[in-house]
This record gives C-alpha cells, sequence and structure tokens, in this order.
C-alpha cells in the first residue's frame, strides 16, 4: 500500500482515538486542558522544526504583521474549537462532537460558495440540502439546536477557511498558530497554578504527563497528515477524513454508552447519505476532469 495512504490513514485514525485520551483528563478543566495543549505542542512543533534546520525558513516566511494577522484569527478558531471538543467529549457528548466533523466537509463547501464565489455542481447541492435536513431532524430529537456539533463544524470551517488564505505549509502554520498562543496559554497556566486551582504538578507524575503528552497527541498526526497530503491525492485525502469521526462516534456509542436510539440513528443517517452522495460525486467528477485533462506536449 502506498505509504502515503498508511500515514493517512494513521493520521485520521489517531485523531479518531482522542476522546479516550481526553477521557483520561476529565477531571482537569478543560481551558486548563487547552492552555496545556497549545504550550506543549508549540513547544514540541519548535523543537522539530529547529532539530529540521528550518528555523530560518520559518521565522523568515512567518515574521511578517499580514502573515501574523491572519494566523491570529486562525489561532483563535483553532483554540475555540479544541475547547469546546476538550469540554463535550468529557461532558458525555461524544455522539454529538462526530456529528461536527461529518458535517464539516459540507460546511466548508458552502463557504467556498459564500465568500470565495465558487460554484458548486448541480449534484452537490444535493447532498447539502439533505445534511440540512439531517441536522433539523436531529434538532427535533435533541429537543435543541446541536450546538456542540454546529459550533465545532463552523470553527473548524472558518479555520479552513482562513487557513486556504494562509501562505505556511500545515507544520509552520501550525507552529505559528500555537506560538501566538502560547503567551496567553503559559500566563493562564501559570495563574491557576499559583491561585491554587491548577492541575499540573499537584495530582501525581501521571496526569503531569497527560497533559504533557496533549502535546504529543496533537503535533505527532499532524506531521503524519503533512506527509500524507503530499504524497496522495486530495480526493483520497477528503475520504480518509471520515475514518476519525467515524471512530469518534463508534466509540462514543459502544465505549462509553452515550444514548443513541432509533430516532438519533435515523439523524445520523441522513446526514451519512448525504456525505455519500458528495463522496461519490466529487471522486466521479474528479476522475471525468483527469480524463480530459490535455497532455502536455513535449518540446
Amino acid at each position: 500500500m502506498n505509504k502515503g495512504i498508511l500515514y493517512g490513514i494513521g493520521a485520521y485514525a489517531l485523531w479518531g482515538f482522542f476522546p479516550i485520551y481526553w477521557k483520561l483528563l476529565h477531571n482537569v478543566p478543560a481551558l486548563q486542558v487547552i492552555g496545556h495543549r497549545i504550550g506543549w505542542s508549540f513547544i514540541l512543533l519548535l523543537a522539530y522544526i529547529a532539530l529540521r534546520g528550518q528555523w530560518q525558513a520559518f521565522r523568515a516566511s512567518a515574521m511578517n504583521w499580514r502573515t501574523i494577522g491572519i494566523y491570529s484569527i486562525a489561532a483563535v478558531l483553532l483554540s475555540f474549537n479544541w475547547l469546546i471538543y476538550v469540554w463535550g467529549v468529557n461532558a458525555g457528548f461524544i455522539v454529538e462532537t462526530s456529528l461536527g466533523y461529518f458535517i464539516n466537509p459540507l460546511l466548508s463547501v458552502l463557504l467556498g460558495v459564500i465568500f470565495l464565489r465558487e460554484r458548486l455542481r448541480p449534484m452537490q447541492w444535493i447532498p447539502v440540502g439533505i445534511a440540512a435536513v439531517g441536522v433539523a431532524y436531529l434538532t427535533f430529537v435533541y429537543g435543541r439546536l446541536p450546538w456542540i456539533a454546529l459550533s465545532l463544524a463552523f470553527t473548524f470551517g472558518f479555520y479552513g477557511f482562513v487557513k486556504k488564505l494562509s501562505p505556511l505549509g500545515s507544520l509552520h502554520g501550525l507552529t505559528l498558530e500555537t506560538g501566538i498562543g502560547f503567551p496567553v496559554a503559559l500566563a493562564y497556566i501559570a495563574f491557576v497554578g499559583f491561585s491554587g486551582s491548577g492541575a499540573f504538578l499537584q495530582n501525581g507524575i501521571l496526569l503531569d504527563l497527560l497533559l504533557i503528552g496533549a502535546g504529543v497527541v496533537t503535533t505527532i498526526p499532524l506531521l503524519m497528515f503533512a506527509s500524507a497530503a503530499r504524497q496522495i491525492p486530495l480526493t483520497v485525502v477528503g475520504l480518509l477524513q471520515y475514518i476519525a469521526p467515524s471512530l469518534q462516534f463508534l466509540i462514543g456509542v459502544f465505549v462509553y454508552k452515550e444514548p443513541f436510539d432509533q430516532a438519533h440513528f435515523t439523524g445520523f443517517a441522513i446526514v451519512w447519505l448525504a456525505l455519500i452522495i458528495f463522496a461519490v460525486e466529487s471522486y466521479t467528477a474528479n476522475r471525468a476532469r483527469a480524463k480530459i485533462r490535455p497532455i502536455p506536449i513535449m518540446e
């Protein structure tokens, strides 16, 4: 099997098992978990860049006000996304968080239409409409808007939109994003530590290692994904992305026994149908485009 595909599967599988890791930190407030995740991720990413001899290149490309401005917006969106996700997992809403990442690809398509004036093919409107029906149905089933799922989808969708306009690659981009958030994260961790409500260095070595490990579990799948994205077509990446929410959904239902009855299944099935149509349509459209692409003339 192509090494890029293996890296892609590995990255999305690790993201899919995230709920189990965050559940190990359920006694730590989500805001503290995110502070450590940002802080340790930045330290590890910075070390990785330095070890690869990319520090000068990173500094040259990242240290200008326009780039910092773009990535400041991305950092805020990513931090909120991480915070909502960790809180949702530890509050018992793993199934609903998975719904957010099922919806996200379709929302990203809509953002492209609204903000980038991209045009949808006629068949692409069908899954978007079906997904909207699924969300409306789940709103009725839950008795409330599935705000956790929609918040995750919107923050990550807008994060992807901002990243589309940004000049850096995924590795340097995340390093800058976490670097922007690092002073705030460090100040907050220091504040809760001195006030006596901090979890770090107060509850045993295992918890401390898990908090440090928040940076490790963030950076490893990112690096695997960056390697995969360079080696495999985006259409394959698009199909692999459903591994993560699928695993999260299964973990929520079968490992943590979250409520999931026939009514919930119907709502999710509507969304899954939309995603199947979307994936098949995208795959066939890309295949057709590849067939009609002109062959370059050798001179």
